[in-house]
């Protein structure tokens, strides 16, 4: 069985952590699948959205397979912290996939199951779900925290949460901006393909560059930053997306996108 599934449908890739035994954590197969899943995505011009979500009804991802790191798996501990290939180079690879990713939080979300929900450019969460940081309970450090909590939260309340390794709930989420939805469990496939599906109506074209604008423009300098989004802009302007959008728009007419 397949620890990461892969499915495309009506230009909608989905991206399932399928290790519902284990919470679905994180090891070599996660890790590698879910790179390879990006992978196509990321070129494959069938695929215009995407969203990540966990099997089964109790976890998206638990975090990084502790049983397996403690008993010594070749290669787990390696793969989840580094120097190698690792969870820290999936958060990096899905933030710079130029492409919407949705998170569909079915359940627990915890340390690195938090991290991969985070690095995605939405979440919805079920309102079963949880998002916790344990470390501090487990003798270890974090990556997701240090990276991405404290990247949207204020610091403060970054580090209490890791301080005292809080689980919080999905609308404790909400409250923090670290959701964009809350919505009942049986719905939460349902909700997130729907935002894909509005997501459609957009030109897949623009969104690729107001992302990768957004996304390289948070590590420079506001002016650095006004010339990155320029260049995008330009870059933007020489689509056919761009050129169809204003000849529909003088025509009165709904634009047909081809993501080109």
């Amino acid at each position: 069985m397949s620890a990461v599934l892969y499915d495309i449908q009506d230009r909608i890739a989905t991206i399932t952590l399928n290790r519902p035994e284990r919470r679905n954590a994180i090891n070599h197969e996660i890790v590698n699948g879910m790179m390879a899943a990006l992978a196509d995505a990321r070129e494959n011009p069938d695929v215009w959205v995407i969203i990540v979500t966990g099997a089964g009804d109790t976890a998206f991802c638990a975090g990084a397979d502790l049983v397996a790191m403690e008993r010594g798996q070749q290669g787990v501990r390696e793969q989840i912290v580094g120097p190698r290939f690792g969870a820290d180079d999936l958060y990096q690879y899905l933030r710079h996939t130029y492409k919407p990713t949705i998170a569909a939080v079915n359940g627990y979300a915890l340390a690195g199951g938090a991290g991969i929900a985070l690095s995605c450019d939405m979440r919805i969460l079920s309102d079963r779900a949880m998002m916790g940081w344990p470390h501090a309970n487990r003798g270890i450090s974090s990556i997701s925290g240090p990276v991405l909590l404290a990247h949207m939260l204020p610091l403060h309340r970054a580090l209490e949460i890791e301080y005292f390794a809080e689980h919080l709930d999905a609308h404790q989420c909400l409250d923090l901006g670290l959701a964009n939805r809350v919505v009942p469990h049986a719905e939460l496939i349902q909700a997130a393909t729907d935002t894909a599906e509005r997501l459609k109506r957009s030109s897949p074209a623009s969104l690729r560059h107001i992302k990768e604008a957004m996304i390289r423009g948070l590590e420079l300098p506001i002016d650095e930053r006004i010339k990155l989004a320029r260049d995008v802009y330009n870059r933007c302007m020489q689509t056919d997306d761009a050129r169809e959008g204003l000849r529909a728009f003088l025509e009165k007419r709904q634009p047909v996108w081809t993501g080109r």
